[in-house]
């Protein structure tokens, strides 16, 4: 018989009863048991409520960007495909861009300009003093720049820029004693738009008068086998201007004359005179030569930007020469005492279907010769 404290089917898993068992008293009947709820909580739950989940939960928010992402790229492939299109479309445009205009070749002319007497010879002083060139300016100060006004695509600082270059050119081309007595061309090339560096090149080593291809067409250039210079203070006098052919391009014209004082070299004076001109060359005597060039250069912006320009058009009338004087290569002035003889320019037929006969040949003017007070005979 159990005691009044044991549980009906007696003390569990065989555990004497005693009075000395301080659970003893405690009494879980069967509806009790089966009554009670086991509850395991949840690893959050047993952290804590200050505890933050490592992965958040993916609210609606997000599943709307993910459907949101698909439009999107959606949208940037139809971007693509318009702009391809439109591409496309560019390419088989049948109106075409307006090219950039191509560098033109030079087109040059030389006009000798031929004596009615004997060339005067002096000295230098003397033939200047007593010749229109008299008040020319000396070198390059005789080549001023004009006063300049902006232009609808060009400001006046580019207009001067221009300019400059024109004057570079002429200065090279016309006044350094090197490229005047047959010396290096170097520093006239290299103000040369690079799409005429290869006519220059063949103008240099095979002149032609040809009207392409003169080196009298680029430079001003004695033969240094028959002439050097008896002063190297070249007077100069003319003019220069500048305007607007195009929104991207300036057209510069140089209208120059040059006068240069001459003497023959000793091999001129062992040899006797050229075969271009008649009489006997005045010893220790110097002439006046005098060359007007009129020169239209092109300047784009590229070239304002390199300091480069076209030499489109180059026109030179020098004397004195003889009229059987062409020169392609170098000038052959008639020196003090020569005379230029009675050739004058072939006759031409229109009709024949040969080569033009492009020769032209003028008369020097008497007033465009000094008279020196004391000649050197």
């Amino acid at each position: 018989m159990t005691g009044p404290g044991d549980p009906p089917e007696g003390t569990p898993n065989g555990a004497p009863g005693g009075g000395e068992d301080e659970y003893r008293s405690v009494v879980f009947d069967e509806s009790f048991v089966r009554a009670a709820r086991l509850q395991e909580f949840s690893a959050d739950e047993r952290l804590g409520e200050q505890h933050s989940p490592a992965v958040k939960p993916r609210h609606r928010w997000l599943l709307r960007a993910a459907g949101g992402s698909r439009q999107a790229i959606l949208l940037v492939l139809l971007i693509v495909l318009a702009f391809g299109t439109a591409v496309y479309m560019g390419v088989r445009h049948p109106y075409k861009t307006p090219e950039t205009a191509r560098v033109q070749p030079l087109r040059s002319s030389v006009v000798p300009l031929a004596p009615n007497g004997a060339v005067p010879g002096a000295t230098p002083e003397d033939l200047f003093a007593h010749s229109p060139a008299k008040d020319f300016a000396v070198g390059a100060a005789g080549v001023n720049l004009p006063s300049v006004a902006r232009t609808e695509h060009f400001s006046d600082g580019q207009i001067v820029s221009a300019l400059t270059i024109a004057k570079d050119y002429l200065v090279r081309s016309s006044l350094d004693p090197a490229t005047l007595t047959g010396g290096s061309v170097r520093p006239v090339r290299l103000l040369l738009d690079t799409g005429q560096l290869d006519q220059f090149d063949r103008s240099m080593t095979h002149p032609d008068d040809n009207g392409r291809l003169a080196a009298t067409g680029w430079l001003v250039r004695f033969d240094p086998r028959q002439t050097r210079l008896a002063d190297r203070n070249v007077r100069v006098n003319g003019t220069l201007s500048a305007t607007e052919s195009s929104p991207d391009a300036l057209d510069v014209t140089a209208d120059y004359t040059f006068v240069y004082a001459v003497r023959p070299t000793d091999q001129a004076l062992k040899t006797g005179p050229a075969d271009h001109g008649v009489g006997k060359v005045t010893p220790g005597a110097a002439s006046l030569f005098t060359v007007r060039r009129e020169v239209h250069f092109r300047i784009d912006r590229d070239g304002l930007a390199d300091h480069r320009l076209e030499v489109v058009q180059s026109n030179l009338q020098a004397g004195p020469l003889a009229c059987s004087s062409m020169p392609a290569d170098t000038l052959r002035p008639l020196l003090a005492g020569q005379r230029a003889g009675y050739d004058r320019p072939t006759s031409t037929d229109p009709y024949a279907r040969g080569r033009a006969n492009p020769s032209l040949c003028g008369d020097l003017a008497p007033s465009a010769q000094p008279s020196p007070s004391r000649p050197i005979r």
